[in-house]
């Protein structure tokens, strides 16, 4: 009995801490622009539609370029954008956005590896960064944080074996699966990739 009470209370000690982090939805915000700015097509239109249906209204851009534009006619009260675009780099985006609207929420999405560098852009004025493939209930979760808060953490967060497997398939699809060019473009051994390959995701 006395477990099932323990469990109980800290089921709702959880559910507590979740609300005091996301005290409102995107639906209850006066302003719900969202701009989301990743060159992975498949990836933007999956998260664009997961964060719509969560009440956001979401704009689009493929490009640094676009972005700036983007921020420029319209800045957005909350933006996703990813560090590295095949025209530059992301931190331009977050610059702009912030010129335009100093109150913006910023996540970074970051691949594998550039972990130093989405820290440098939490400085420039993001307000948090997540790995890439981003989960959209971890990028709800982080925009709409109190600013005094920290983020949750996530309940089963993918390990560094599995992040770095992820990133390997994902850059081995963009180059049509050809192994000699995915180890030239990581800097890997192709007997070293090949094996990664042949292997099963890790948990």
């Amino acid at each position: 009995m006395g477990l099932r009470i323990n469990n109980f209370l800290n089921k709702k000690d959880m559910n507590t801490v979740e609300e005091k982090m996301n005290p409102q939805k995107a639906a209850d915000l006066a302003d719900k622009s969202l701009l989301i700015v990743d060159d992975d097509g498949p990836l933007r239109d999956r998260l664009a539609r997961a964060m719509e249906k969560r009440g956001f209204k979401v704009m689009q851009a493929a490009s640094v370029k676009e972005g700036i534009s983007m921020a420029q006619n319209s800045a957005p009260a909350f933006a996703v954008v990813d560090l590295r675009l095949g025209d530059g780099n992301g931190l331009e985006v977050v610059k702009e956005i912030r010129k335009k609207k100093k109150d913006s929420k910023i996540i970074m999405l970051t691949g594998y590896g550039n972990i130093p560098t989405a820290v440098a852009a939490v400085k420039a004025g993001a307000i948090d960064y997540i790995p890439k493939p981003a989960d959209a209930d971890d990028v709800e979760r982080a925009l709409l944080a109190l600013p005094e808060s920290k983020a949750v953490p996530p309940e089963n967060p993918m390990s560094a074996d599995r992040v770095k497997w992820e990133h390997i398939h994902r850059v081995f699809e963009l180059c049509n699966r050809n192994v000699s060019e995915t180890a030239r473009r990581l800097k890997m051994h192709r007997r070293t990739l090949q094996r990664i390959l042949s292997k099963r995701s890790p948990k």
